[in-house]
């Protein structure tokens, strides 16, 4: 099924709660002035120690657990900062979806609007997906059902909540860019309409811009007249 559709495959239990946006990309990752490189901070401090050697324990260090593509979260996933990065990074490590209770309501919509998928569950159904990972000896094959909105594991099916607009984005492979370019024409006949109405707002601060300059150059308001 094409990944618009359904995001699948291992899903990696990460039982911490409020693991912040700082912990989820660090501030000493953010420097670039591109998307570039992200997927090495991610987790940074949890992946690696004081000397930068992995933590072997670390689950996302194991190598059965290479090939992530879901985690299956603690509770307030991605509150603090609303650094965008965070989103970006996991994207770029390989994550295509997180399964929480709850998110920080700044990162649910950059997640969102980035096309990483972000599932609220009931945190008992949560419970539920961790006790399923963590039972057998191989990581965990979850399937997520954007159409038809429904997380799906070898023991049960669990329906999940998805706005119509964010479903019709993933849906549709767009993010919230391309979503509003779905608009277009809306929006330039709403520009013609409001520059026809108001044309004295047009170019408005570059005519202002230009008749402060001019008024500071004599020679500019004597050619003038002014």
């Amino acid at each position: 099924m094409p990944e618009n559709r359904q995001i699948a495959g291992l899903a990696a239990p990460l039982n911490i709660a409020n693991l912040d946006t700082d912990q989820i990309m660090p501030k000493q990752f953010l420097r670039g002035i591109d998307k570039a490189g992200l997927d090495k901070g991610v987790l940074w401090d949890l992946r690696f120690d004081g000397e930068g050697r992995p933590r072997p324990d670390f689950v996302l260090n194991r190598p059965a657990f290479a090939a992530t593509r879901i985690l299956i979260a603690g509770p307030n996933f991605g509150c603090g900062s609303s650094r965008e990065h965070a989103v970006w990074g996991l994207q770029q490590y390989g994550i295509r979806a997180v399964i929480a209770a709850s998110f920080g309501e700044i990162f649910y919509s950059n997640a969102m609007n980035n096309r990483l998928l972000a599932v609220l569950l009931p945190e008992a159904a949560v419970q539920a997906l961790m006790d399923e990972a963590g039972a057998g000896a191989a990581p965990l094959r979850v399937a997520i059902d954007v159409q038809r909105r429904v997380v799906c594991t070898p023991r049960a099916k669990t329906p999940f909540t998805l706005s119509e607009r964010h479903r019709g984005m993933f849906l549709e492979g767009l993010d919230v860019i391309g979503a509003s370019l779905a608009h277009a024409a809306a929006i330039d006949a709403f520009a013609r309409r409001h520059w026809a109405a108001q044309p004295w707002l047009r170019d408005v601060a570059r005519c202002t811009q230009e008749r402060l300059d001019s008024r500071s150059n004599p020679v500019a308001d004597l050619d003038s007249g002014g």
